[in-house]
């Protein structure tokens, strides 16, 4: 068994601006958990109807998430740019 292989780097979860509808946090969402972005966005609009916390946890994401390829997140920006 296998255990430090470099080829079993953790994954890691990045905004997909590109394949997204408003700031592609279903999209990355996706592309880390490797489910279609349909699925995660029909679950991502049943749950803001079924109680609303999906709605600050998207901007959250939206904002502390960075995007693919991108060094940093705008939350992470916007800190460095006041501190």
């Amino acid at each position: 068994m296998d255990t430090g292989s470099a080829t079993n780097s953790p994954r890691q979860l990045h905004r997909r601006p590109d394949q997204g509808m408003i700031a592609g946090v279903a999209a990355g969402i996706a592309d880390y958990l490797g489910v279609d972005v349909v699925a995660v966005r029909l679950g991502l609009v049943f749950l803001a109807f079924a109680g609303g916390i999906v709605v600050p946890l998207y901007l959250a994401a939206w904002l502390l998430v960075p995007a693919a390829g991108a060094p940093s997140s705008i939350g992470e920006d916007a800190f460095h740019q006041w501190v």
